[in-house]
């Protein structure tokens, strides 16, 4: 039976490691986990950086503080803690996909694409690895690289209604009306919710049914 994760028994398992050991670097990283599923992200910080300290392999202490990063919006950060993953485990495909998620957001758009574009080499089944790859196409305005990313990634997950509004979006820029229209009704069949104007946009180019 696997423990569960942040329940008292298993946290206090853990605080009493460290107590007996304060250089147990893995005690660390379990209650970092712990204290960020709780929400308690400054607790989880300093259990993390202690983890860190005490091992040259945290990886995954590295990703998890960028997750916090963002979380605080700090980007620059959110970018720096994945680089440090990779560093430590330069086949991380989730460290590569996070550093192109938070350069993105930046703006930076080549380092985005050649960090996502890794990511998919690495592991070409992180779907948001894809979806951000088709943004940062869309943000270098090539539409025609966006649109070929976005319908592979449609392929590959049929249900992603996120994929299907992006995908729509980029056939409407390019001019492509009625392909813009059925992606984005597969976006709403797929739960995702459509922006009011964006549809609004759309409407003129649907096919008068009566």
């Amino acid at each position: 039976m696997r423990e569960v994760i942040d329940s008292e028994e298993f946290i206090a398992k853990h605080k009493q490691i460290v107590a007996e050991n304060p250089e147990c670097a893995n005690s660390h990283y379990h209650l970092g986990v712990a204290a960020m599923r709780q929400g308690k992200l400054d607790e989880a910080v300093s259990y993390f950086e202690e983890a860190i300290a005490n091992s040259g392999r945290m990886f995954e202490a590295w990703v998890n503080l960028g997750y916090i990063y963002f979380k605080r919006g700090e980007l620059e950060k959110v970018a720096e803690a994945n680089k440090r993953a990779i560093e430590i485990e330069p086949r991380y495909a989730r460290g590569y996909a996070n550093l192109g998620f938070a350069y993105l957001q930046m703006g930076r758009t080549d380092e985005a694409i050649e960090a996502l574009e890794k990511a998919i080499e690495l592991n070409p089944d992180i779907v948001q690895a894809w979806n951000n790859l088709a943004n940062a196409y869309m943000q270098k305005d090539d539409v025609d690289k966006a649109i070929e990313i976005g319908e592979k990634l449609v392929r590959m997950a049929p249900n992603f209604g996120l994929a299907h509004n992006n995908l729509a979006f980029a056939y409407y820029t390019k001019g492509i009306y009625h392909k813009a229209v059925e992606h984005v009704d597969l976006a709403i069949k797929h739960g995702f919710q459509v922006h009011p104007q964006f549809l609004e946009l759309l409407e003129p180019y649907r096919k008068n049914e009566g």
